[in-house]
């Protein structure tokens, strides 16, 4: 798939119907990796909030792996959407970097009460290296978190 293709594809993500945003992922996601620059690259031009968070929400498996991918969930934490805020600090706690902590913590006064849960967990997730506790907030050890195969391992 040529560039030009990529973002021709990448565009479709920002469907107006869930059908259309599956179909396109199923173009884009052989590319692994090297989608995400392209996801990235789409967020601002994004209007439609399902869109932006289809974008976050597929460079979530990358966040580990891709400085792009961790840039992306950084700007969407600033999202006006609070479904896109949600995936940012997703992403962001499935990075288990420490070094952009301060930018999580910026949400803890946010005026979405759900936003500032979800950045808690984000913080706690990298605080304690275990991505598994941004979903399992108990801590109690039954929820587990897959994103990738190597997940498993882990949990």
């Amino acid at each position: 798939m040529s560039p030009s293709e990529i973002r021709a594809t990448v565009r479709d993500l920002n469907s107006r119907s869930v059908a259309g945003e599956e179909a396109a992922w199923l173009k884009l996601q052989d590319l692994g990796v090297k989608v995400v620059p392209y996801l990235r690259e789409a967020y601002s031009a994004f209007s439609r909030w399902q869109g932006r968070a289809s974008l976050v929400f597929h460079s979530i498996r990358y966040a580990r792996v891709s400085e792009d991918a961790f840039q992306l969930g950084l700007e969407a934490l600033n999202d006006r959407a609070t479904v896109v805020r949600y995936r940012a600090c997703a992403l962001v706690a499935y990075s288990l970097r420490t070094d952009e902590l301060f930018a999580l913590k910026k949400l803890l006064t946010h005026t979405d009460p759900k936003t500032v849960e979800d950045a808690k967990a984000a913080m706690n997730a990298v605080r304690k290296q275990n991505h598994h506790f941004f979903q399992d907030r108990d801590e109690s050890g039954k929820v587990h978190w897959l994103v990738n195969a190597e997940d498993r391992a882990s949990a």
